[in-house]
């Protein structure tokens, strides 16, 4: 006879009856308590930010003709010139700099919660495949808006850029090879940064609310709450672009709610991750239009958007037109016909 599934583990319920006990107050039914864990996470980043902003400050004032201060604040002179003054380039490759900051910082707070590194967002079944399919998906979905938008007379494409002017030498794979990796490190930082230590620790802090609300879906409640505080995270985060208008704010919004879907769904990061990078790719490299009110420096068109921006998406890309949303709810659709796989345990280790 076959033995019962197991049960969703969930937290009990305040008892006010029980003593409270020092342990208790440090210490909750998923190891270190979430509250705990966000206040020394956030501190030890403060640390960082705060450390890097005196190294910075001291740069500029002993060497003041070595610092150009720029949209990228912080980035040598020297680097800058030789993205011939690119900023969205120049931020792309200082966003993929904060990458092992934050996995670093991620791995210290797995030693102190004793947990594997794993649990968020970067373990999961089939990792390879899961970040293949993702991107193929991704790639497919931008190229669907894109049709949309020139089919509709919303876009234009008005002529190819010639290649080799500011790096010489690059033709047109090299710019696509160099802005793909650049694009896969954005899909860490950004997934890793918002939907990773984040997420899984404010899961683990609603637990208690999502049990009162219904204990047998105490860790679907607690994981869909979390996305509301990632991803007005998210949506913060792309308010500084120059080119982003109101629309496209609300799709980033919108497509952090995806990027979790997906995370729900298979388990990992690594479809989102996939998704984020060819998603990314094929606005700024392949068919050259603003992404997030940015263009990129060795794009392969020039583009221009024709008519009202709430339609054609305007300055801030096709992310910013209407037709983003339906799309994206067809991903959504795909993820619901994605093999599913569980969850990682909020257990800390014994």
């Amino acid at each position: 006879m076959d033995s019962p599934p197991a049960q969703p583990f969930v937290p009990e319920l305040y008892d006010p009856q029980r003593p409270l006990t020092m342990r208790r107050v440090f210490m909750g039914p998923f190891g270190l308590r979430a509250g705990w864990s966000l206040l020394i996470y956030f501190a030890i980043l403060a640390s960082i930010v705060a450390s890097a902003y005196i190294v910075l400050h001291h740069i500029r004032a002993t060497h003041p003709h070595t610092v150009m201060t720029t949209r990228t604040a912080g980035t040598p002179a020297s680097a800058v010139k030789s993205l011939t003054n690119a900023p969205m380039l120049t931020r792309v490759l200082l966003e993929d700099m904060t990458f092992p900051v934050f996995f670093l910082l991620s791995w210290l707070m797995a030693v102190i919660e004793r947990r594997k590194l794993t649990v968020f967002g970067l373990g999961g079944t089939h990792p390879f495949r899961r970040f293949l399919v993702g991107a193929v998906w991704g790639f497919l979905a931008m190229s669907l808006l894109i049709f949309v938008l020139h089919s509709l007379r919303l876009l234009s494409f008005d002529t190819q850029l010639l290649h080799g002017r500011a790096i010489p030498g690059w033709a047109i794979p090299g710019w696509a090879i160099a802005q793909l990796l650049a694009f896969l490190f954005v899909g860490l930082v950004e997934e890793y940064v918002y939907r990773g230590y984040l997420q899984f620790t404010l899961t683990r802090c609603l637990m208690g609310l999502g049990s009162f609300i219904s204990r047998p879906h105490a860790r679907a409640i607690a994981f869909w709450l979390a996305s509301s505080v990632t991803s007005a995270l998210f949506l913060l985060s792309h308010t500084s672009n120059g080119g982003e208008n109101k629309p496209g704010l609300l799709q980033v919004f919108v497509v952090g709610f995806v990027f979790l879907a997906a995370l729900w769904r298979t388990g990992s990061l690594w479809w989102a991750i996939g998704f984020h990078m060819t998603w990314d790719w094929a606005q700024s490299f392949l068919y050259g239009v603003p992404d997030s009110g940015g263009l990129m420096q060795g794009r392969l068109f020039v583009t221009h958007a024709w008519g009202n921006p709430l339609w054609s998406g305007g300055s801030a890309g096709p992310e910013g037109s209407v037709f983003c949303i339906p799309v994206l709810f067809l991903v959504i659709v795909v993820l619901c016909f994605t093999n599913s796989s569980p969850q990682p345990p909020l257990e800390a280790k014994s």
